[in-house]
């Protein structure tokens, strides 16, 4: 089968949607033909049929997806989306346009798309996690912060709401916060971690290819993104370290962590500095990597090859 992935920010950004993309490429490429298509080709019609793809995942939102639209009647394939984009405007487009599949990451998303979905399959296949790379297992890295060290990984963008971490932890009498990412409030960032959490606080950043040493520093992992956040992979590779967590209470965040962590109500920085400071003193280790290996790379291949035999 030939699958092409259109992805204009591969080798560019480390999202999720990029670790998506690179983890299930390269599993499918095992059994299948498959090409990922970046930069501007990403965006080229003509590129991405002249592959002659049978299904063709496109990545980036609504153009995207309306020109594959056009694709399928001129080269005869079938158009799969993800919906990455969460609960919003974004992905009710992406279904309006009637992908042949639209793949829902949890359950509550699969009920949410169903709702617009007419005349197209909606199937529930979550992200997945590698557990050879990330494992509790391994070499760490010296982060030069007082322990215990509490990790938020995500770009820099306010849905994000690492704010939030640095407002509980300064709550707390003990703590450092280390926050991984890029991103338009980096500055903004910055000036509320010093100003709150003098010498307990920085904001790094580090290629994908070198998380899991991070991970393996750290001693909690916190994400307290807003309830329209599609998934969350940090999660998966927080837990497969070896890693509780403590992330917002919505039925998604519940179904990804199961027991291995603690939900709470995250804009309330009183209750979210209570929770961090009880996971704190649990012992997560074999509940983290117990949840995190129902969500295994090769099993969540294997769902998308079906999805993709279904297709044809």
């Amino acid at each position: 089968m030939k699958i092409a992935f259109l992805s204009r920010y591969q080798n560019i950004m480390d999202r999720g949607a990029e670790t998506f993309v690179f983890e299930i490429s390269e599993r499918l490429s095992n059994n299948h033909e498959v090409k990922v298509f970046s930069g501007s080709d990403a965006d080229s019609l003509s590129k991405v049929l002249s592959f002659k793809p049978q299904v063709v995942i496109p990545i980036n939102g609504r153009m995207q997806s309306l020109k594959i639209s056009v694709g399928r009647l001129l080269g005869g394939c079938k158009m799969l989306i993800t919906g990455h984009s969460g609960r919003g405007w974004d992905d009710i487009l992406n279904i309006l346009v009637k992908p042949d599949v639209f793949v829902a990451l949890t359950d509550d998303l699969t009920k949410w798309a169903k709702k617009y979905a007419w005349g197209s399959r909606v199937v529930k296949i979550p992200n997945g996690i590698d557990l050879e790379k990330f494992t509790p297992f391994g070499e760490a890295i010296k982060i030069s912060l007082p322990k215990p060290i509490i990790l938020s990984v995500g770009a820099l963008v306010w849905y994000k709401h690492h704010e939030r971490v640095i407002e509980a932890v300064s709550r707390l009498n003990k703590g450092s916060v280390l926050i991984i990412g890029e991103g338009p409030l980096k500055e903004d960032l910055q000036k509320k971690g010093e100003k709150l959490l003098p010498d307990r606080f920085k904001i790094s950043s580090y290629s994908y290819e070198e998380m899991p040493k991070v991970y393996r520093s750290c001693d909690l992992f916190t994400l307290p993104s807003w309830d329209r956040e599609a998934f969350g992979i940090v999660y998966l590779e927080a837990m497969a370290s070896g890693l509780g967590i403590v992330a917002p209470d919505d039925s998604d965040r519940s179904e990804i962590i199961g027991e291995a962590g603690i939900l709470t109500d995250v804009s309330n920085p009183q209750k979210y500095a209570q929770a961090i400071d009880k996971a704190l003193n649990m012992n997560w280790g074999e509940k983290a990597l117990n949840q995190a290996k129902k969500f295994s790379w090769e099993k969540i291949a294997k769902q998308y090859e079906e999805a993709f035999e279904g297709l044809l």
